[in-house]
């Protein structure tokens, strides 16, 4: 099936739902997005993505990273903070 088929097909959809324009490529973006941010393991996003290696899976989502590493550590802390007190 041509690409074309799918971007004109997902533009037709886009538009009736009542949509605004979005490049196809941005609801690929935004199911790694919520995969990584629900907790999915880096490796099987890299592997849904069909991307080469983790490394690059890293680098297109590092703000996500970013934002999971904030949680995680706020989580730890609070985890530690009885082991203190």
């Amino acid at each position: 099936m041509p690409k074309s088929t799918i971007f004109n097909a997902f533009s037709r959809i886009s538009t009736r739902a009542g949509l605004p324009p979005l490049p196809i490529h941005s609801v690929r973006h935004t199911h790694a997005v919520l995969q990584l941010e629900s907790g999915a393991d880096m490796k099987y996003v890299q592997e849904r993505l069909g991307h080469g290696s983790m490394a690059i899976t890293a680098d297109v989502y590092a703000h996500v990273f970013k934002k999971m590493e904030e949680t995680q550590m706020s989580r730890f802390e609070d985890f530690t903070k009885d082991f203190l007190d």
